[in-house]
């Protein structure tokens, strides 16, 4: 019994329960008419998809910064950086890459920014954070507007100003990672090698960080507002590239209030897959990405076919946030 209960201890209820879920919805799923080897395809390009993303929230935490709300910070210095690639006309695997670089600067600086003001809210980082990400998304809504730009394929019309809500990558770099070096078993399987090849570097170079002696430093929390600044630059970054490596697995690029919750999977998932508020892993992103997609894959065409009502979005809410609550009670317990 007390090994039972330290197994559940350690492995923590909300994983417990979810994994439980997840493992019946893959049960039932043959039953119900649902395939299981397009299930699994569509897994592995959500978790190619978002898994930067989630990978971003590992530095804040590491430097004691807190859940990353403000992640759309780092979301919108990557939108700027794909539609300056697209208004440069750039396509195919350069102007992927050409859109990471044409990010960079903004994310330093957006993230050095961003950074500054959470070192001068100490404690209070993760109301601010959520704070900022909404601004700053309320804030680009006005510059999308009013920014220059002139390809016509960004554009509400050939004389109109102002970017369109939702831009299409096709004959761009929709697809650039999900498409390179596929694997193909069957007519349903797809692996997107690519794209998982891509958050595996991307993880390699957290890791690589996190073990030189500046991630040991901000990990270990010495010269505590310098640590912090680091690790908020960092995240800044990678949610920079998540959203590029979003977009092309989405196939467009969305504005305006579109990056406004976008946060909120992410933070799920890396709670989901075990981190807590002062400490995150490569292993924690990887295990809470795949749960968290398995559940948004696999709860629609279990749930609708077995109830015959489409419950999936409620059910994906109410875990999402349900994850967030039972952390942040968590965090105050230990606090009392």
């Amino acid at each position: 019994m007390k090994k039972i209960k330290s197994f559940v201890a350690d492995f923590g209820w909300p994983r417990l329960i979810i994994s439980f879920y997840v493992a019946v919805l893959f049960i039932f799923a043959p039953f119900l008419g649902v395939r299981i080897d397009s299930s699994l395809k569509e897994i592995f390009v959500r978790f190619g998809q978002n898994g930067v993303l989630v990978l971003a929230m590992v530095p804040m935490l590491q430097s004691g910064s807190g859940l990353n709300f403000g992640l759309p910070v780092g979301i919108v210095a990557g939108l700027l950086g794909s539609t300056l690639a697209m208004q440069l006309q750039l396509s195919g695997g350069p102007g992927f890459f050409m859109a990471i670089l044409l990010s960079m600067p903004f994310a330093l600086v957006f993230g050095w920014l961003f950074g500054l003001l959470l070192n001068k809210v100490k404690g209070e980082e993760m109301p601010l954070t959520m704070y900022v990400g909404f601004s700053v998304v309320t804030l680009m809504a006005i510059v999308w507007l009013w920014l220059p730009y002139s390809n016509p394929a960004m554009l509400w019309g050939n004389t109109a100003r102002g970017l369109r809500t939702t831009i299409t990558l096709d004959g761009y770099w929709s697809g650039i990672l999900n498409n390179f070096l596929v694997v193909k078993i069957g007519s349903f399987f797809e692996f997107p090698t690519g794209a998982i090849l891509f958050f595996t570097l991307m993880a390699m170079l957290m890791r690589l960080f996190m073990h030189s002696r500046t991630g040991v430093v901000l990990a270990g929390g010495v010269s505590v507002n310098k640590s912090r600044l680091i690790g908020v630059i960092v995240s800044t970054i990678y949610g920079a590239v998540g959203i590029l490596v979003y977009q092309q697995g989405f196939g467009s690029i969305q504005l305006y209030n579109a990056p406004l919750y976008m946060a909120f999977p992410a933070v799920a998932a890396i709670l989901l897959g075990g981190a807590s508020l002062h400490k995150a892993t490569i292993l924690n992103v990887v295990a809470g990405t795949f749960l968290f997609q398995s559940i948004l894959t696999m709860t629609p065409p279990v749930i609708d076919s077995a109830l015959r009502t489409d419950l999936s979005e409620v059910i994906g809410i109410l875990i999402s946030n349900g994850i967030i609550i039972y952390a942040l009670t968590r965090k105050t317990r230990v606090t009392k």
